[in-house]
């Protein structure tokens, strides 16, 4: 994976040089603006392999001009700026109402932190867990015998922002997904989610650990997913009608689904363009902090690790189905289940066969939706 690191550490030339070949990695990705084009599908972008913790030099900090570049799906910029700062663009971005991007803040580093949308596959696997998650602890109770009050104050939220001030200065987080319990009309914060496509291992381990030390949730369950070099992309392919189009799209589907019955888990290529890359590494870790008194920026080593895709390959090697790791007890708050023994009950909810099929079928819509974004009506005008 490239990483572009602190361009501060470069000459002021050598920073704008590289902010301007991000600017056109990104721009490449972005369908080409034409006057006489219209394109008729508003789907996810594809990624480029920019790494997602782009720094922006000091003097090119002007965080409303860095929110309006168009972003590649899961990429984000670090841009220095004050707390004004930041409220300003947030209220920007709440006038706009636009769902993407988002801000986030760090008041440690003084650092705010544009967010692109996510891929599919970056999405379906925050969907996928929760879910799992949410609907083996249902079966536990139930079999259980746990009384209906205690099993429907368990829920699930995703894209939840957390602000809170620290030692260092305010932060503003959003996790991806959080599994919480009602308890007096207060939600207890159970186990944090966090998926990262592509990204830096430090910027996960950092992103769960936090929400485990500052925000206190009992358990954090992180997942992430590297996809190797795609290489040169695709020009626009324009099309006279929709159904055209439309039927253009459904062949590539139905090439890249035979292609992934051979590669399972990429690389996907199609008229020498790949749409896929590799699936280099999955990787699903936990992380507890057993001292109550922990940092609110402490970095917390995983507590249980394992490798799920490796170089193109499915390698599941004795992955219990609970994580070594997951009970009962971290659903439900400690005082609620008192004394019973059933808190110590594993979850299972990992199981082998939707964690592969699930992949392999976001890895599909995700070459799909890069597909799709490089698919335009052609409009004809008079002269």
């Amino acid at each position: 994976m490239d990483v572009i690191g602190d361009l501060d550490n470069r000459s002021a030339a050598s920073a704008r040089q590289a902010l301007r070949q991000v600017a056109e990695i990104y721009t490449a990705t972005q369908p080409a603006k034409k006057a006489k084009r219209t394109v008729n599908r508003a789907v996810i972008t594809p990624k480029t392999m920019v790494d997602v913790r782009i720094h922006v030099p000091m003097e090119e900090n002007n965080l409303m001009t860095v929110m309006r570049r168009p972003l590649s799906p899961d990429a984000t910029i670090e841009v220095p700026a004050s707390w004004d700062e930041y409220q300003r663009a947030q209220e920007l971005l709440d006038v706009q109402g636009n769902k993407f991007p988002r801000l986030r803040y760090d008041g440690k580093r003084q650092i705010a932190i544009v967010v692109a949308a996510p891929t599919p596959l970056h999405g379906d696997m925050v969907g996928e867990l929760l879910g799992h998650l949410g609907r083996a602890v249902d079966r536990v109770m139930v079999r259980s015998g746990i009384e209906e009050s205690i099993v429907s104050s368990v829920s699930q939220a995703t894209n939840i922002t957390k602000d809170i001030d620290t030692a260092h200065g305010r932060t503003v987080r959003e996790w991806d997904g959080a599994i919480r319990y009602l308890y007096d009309d207060d939600l207890r914060n159970m186990i944090a989610i966090e998926v990262a496509v592509s990204q830096s291992y430090k910027s996960l381990q950092e992103a769960i650990s936090w929400w485990v030390c500052a925000v206190h949730f009992r358990l954090g369950i992180a997942m992430g997913i590297t996809e190797g070099r795609r290489g040169t992309g695709s020009g626009i392919q324009y099309y006279a009608n929709e159904q055209e189009m439309e039927t253009a799209i459904q062949q590539a589907r139905h090439d890249l689904r035979v292609q992934l019955q051979e590669h399972p888990f990429g690389p996907l290529v199609r008229n020498g363009v790949t749409w896929f890359g590799t699936l280099e590494r999955v990787v699903i870790e936990t992380f507890r902090c057993e001292d109550p008194n922990c940092a609110p920026d402490a970095l917390l080593d995983p507590t249980h690790s394992f490798i799920i895709v490796r170089d193109g390959h499915f390698v599941w090697e004795d992955v219990p189905s609970n994580l070594a790791e997951v009970t009962l007890g971290d659903f439900v708050p400690s005082h609620v289940l008192q004394g019973n023994e059933i808190s110590f009950t594993p979850i299972d909810f990992f199981q082998r066969s939707w964690v592969e099929a699930k992949i392999r079928g976001s890895i599909l819509d995700t070459a799909v939706a890069r597909v799709e974004k490089k698919v335009a009506l052609l409009t004809l005008t008079g002269c």
